[in-house]
């Protein structure tokens, strides 16, 4: 994952978006792999009206969809240059926080857009390298019950790279990306120069006109059509690292055309031998340059999978800053003041997960059935998400924002539909994947409702615990750090101690970590002090991280004393409640949820390690709650 633009201050507007190139275009730009050859895989005939048909569909669905949607539109919505269906749902709640109904509303369509995005997270990578690979039953046939081993493999060393940090790696990826895009280009010129008159299936009539005479069968068409723009969350997802000007210079300037001219190139080819069908692109290679385009697929279909594996540990940590999902370990794998993370439980059930689903399907063109319904529903997530931002954030007009809505949203449906028509065939798993995932989410939003709930009852106000710390407690000497959940009053942790150990340190801090809803705190902005009791000896300290940023209270003690908290961080102590969780009979907690929740509360990350607090000086204390 590359560094953020502000970390490179002195590069050119041209190299950053072609280091952009390697990162968010990957998805998008391996499509050619596949996209045409399943729009004739139901036995579409492969005749001019239909190949003219077929390449005006995909460009317009790249002109509409990605171009004018995302880049020119969605893309603007961004929360503080940061882009992706957490950070949209983020920025739409912030215009609902009056009203509990659209709150809910939003951040129901949010975390449906969030889970599948992990639906499609299984497949991309599959369908990626199966596609590549594949070339083998053009190069060698002999060679073809090689090609599921030879994926498996390839992508079984990516995500054993994950454990070294394959970020060391970037720089090389956006090269090769870069030289991908211009085979793209070069192969698709090719055929373009022999057959000129492909360039007129830009008009509109030749999609329009497929569609009407095709009928019920249209729909199948647009099914394998939305191929060509999956990646285009990933387009909006990753912005952050580069920024809006630079995505569109290279999008514009350089990705759209090479695609383009593939596609365009194919459809060509197909217009002189319509029996290059059986694997269009690689048939736009002379045969002396068939072994290094197929080199040249595998390592951009692994930079393709390792963006994807990179987007996935990214949403996850947003979601558990966020407090959607419960914490898990994560590991910094880069000295990047931003933070290069790795998470072993996600790579590792992204891993067996992918190799499921290789195992279970084969092929590519099977893998396609179940590809794109989860594309396209978080595309109309990031629609309605996107219109609520317009109307309440940025004040548009009721007509513009209808007209917008109207607009997009109809042709995400027309994309949702046709894919359902998958469903039967293997689209049923991102959605089974993405409804599991829903489900956890959702459980563990509402269990946190609850702890929440417990905690602001069981709250102590630190005026009232100022007069119970005045009767029968001994003083000792150093400072106690307790760690709190709530905003307010003493937590649990707090009072059990006081109850059973009968002391009280002279120094007291309740620290709490908060997270907000912009992508980035800076540390000027990170620590808030307030001082309670006669003597000032009680303190609530409130420590700001953004949802992309990972606590360090090491480095937030340093702050404290900087703002000027007295104690010396090597001999504090850090209370740390070890909580064990039960429900009442009548609990507000459906049944079916309680297992569940209890299960992901007591096997979430320790706070200490996921807080990175001093392993040393930590007390842990058992409470028992009861929701």
């Amino acid at each position: 994952m590359p560094s953020t633009p502000a970390n490179h201050p002195r590069e050119s507007l041209t190299g950053l978006a072609l280091c952009s190139v390697g990162v968010i275009f990957g998805d998008l730009g391996t499509s050619p792999l596949y996209a045409l050859k399943q729009v004739f895989g139901d036995g579409m005939p492969v005749d001019k009206p239909h190949i003219f048909g077929a390449l005006s569909l995909i460009f317009w669905s790249l002109m509409l969809v990605v171009a004018v949607k995302y880049a020119i539109f969605i893309m603007r919505a961004n929360n503080k240059g940061e882009g992706g269906i957490m950070a949209l749902t983020t920025l739409a709640l912030q215009g609902t926080k009056d009203n509990p109904q659209k709150n809910s509303f939003i951040l129901t369509v949010g975390l449906l857009g969030a889970a599948l995005f992990y639906g499609d997270s299984i497949l991309t990578p599959a369908i990626s390298v199966l596609s590549a690979v594949e070339g083998l039953n053009v190069i060698a046939p002999s060679l073809a019950d090689g090609v599921l081993p030879i994926s498996i493999l390839v992508l079984g060393g990516l995500f054993i790279l994950q454990v070294n940090g394959a970020v060391r790696f970037s720089r090389l990826f956006s090269s090769v990306i870069c030289l991908w895009f211009v085979t793209l280009g070069g192969l698709g010129v090719i055929h373009i120069l022999r057959q000129p008159e492909i360039l007129s299936a830009v008009h509109p009539q030749y999609a329009v006109r497929l569609l009407i005479e095709s009928g019920g069968e249209g729909f199948f068409i647009m099914g394998a059509v939305v191929l060509a723009i999956t990646g285009v969350e990933v387009l909006y997802a990753d912005m952050g690292y580069f920024g809006l000007t630079r995505i569109r210079f290279a999008w514009f300037g350089f990705v759209f055309p090479a695609l383009l001219l593939n596609y365009f190139g194919q459809g060509a080819l197909l217009l002189t031998d319509p029996a290059a069908v059986q694997n269009p692109f690689y048939f736009l290679a002379p045969v002396w340059a068939m072994v290094p385009l197929l080199l040249l697929s595998i390592l951009a279909a692994m930079i393709v999978s390792q963006a994807v594996i990179w987007g996935t540990f990214s949403v996850t940590r947003q979601a558990i800053q966020l407090g959607y999902c419960p914490r898990i370990k994560i590991l910094h794998v880069s000295d990047d003041k931003m933070g290069q993370i790795y998470i072993p439980s996600v790579n590792w059930l992204l891993m067996l997960s992918v190799f499921a689903l290789m195992l279970g399907f084969q092929t590519s063109s099977a893998l396609a059935s179940a590809y794109g319904i989860a594309v396209t529903g978080v595309m109309i997530a990031d629609t309605l998400l996107a219109v609520h931002v317009f109307r309440t954030l940025w004040r548009w007009q009721k007509a513009a924002g209808m007209a917008f809505l109207t607009v997009f949203l109809t042709l995400d449906l027309v994309f949702l539909t046709a894919n359902s028509l998958k469903i039967p065939s293997g689209g049923w798993l991102p959605l089974a994947v993405a409804a599991a995932l829903f489900v956890l989410m959702t459980t563990w939003i509402k269990g946190r409702l609850l702890l929440r709930e417990y905690m602001e009852e069981k709250h102590l106000l630190f005026e009232e615990l100022e007069q119970k710390i005045k009767k029968n407690l001994v003083t000792v000497e150093g400072t106690a750090i307790y760690l709190a959940r709530s905003l307010r009053g003493a937590p649990q942790v707090l009072l059990h101690n006081l109850e059973h150990n009968h002391v009280v340190h002279e120094q007291v801090i309740v620290m709490t970590v908060v997270t907000t809803d912009e992508p980035y705190v800076d540390e000027a902005h990170r620590v808030k002090i307030r001082a309670f009791g006669e003597h000032r000896n009680f303190y609530r300290v409130k420590l700001y991280y953004g949802f992309k940023q990972s606590a360090d209270v090491r480095r937030a003690l340093e702050l404290c004393i900087q703002e000027g908290l007295v104690f010396d961080p090597k001999k504090v102590s850090f209370f740390i409640g070890s909580e064990r969780l039960s429900f009442r009979t009548r609990s507000p907690m459906p049944s079916w949820r309680r297992g569940l929740f209890r299960f992901m509360f007591h096997n979430t990350s320790s706070p200490i390690e996921f807080f990175k607090i001093p392993v040393d000086r930590v007390v842990e204390l058992g409470i028992r709650i009861e929701l």
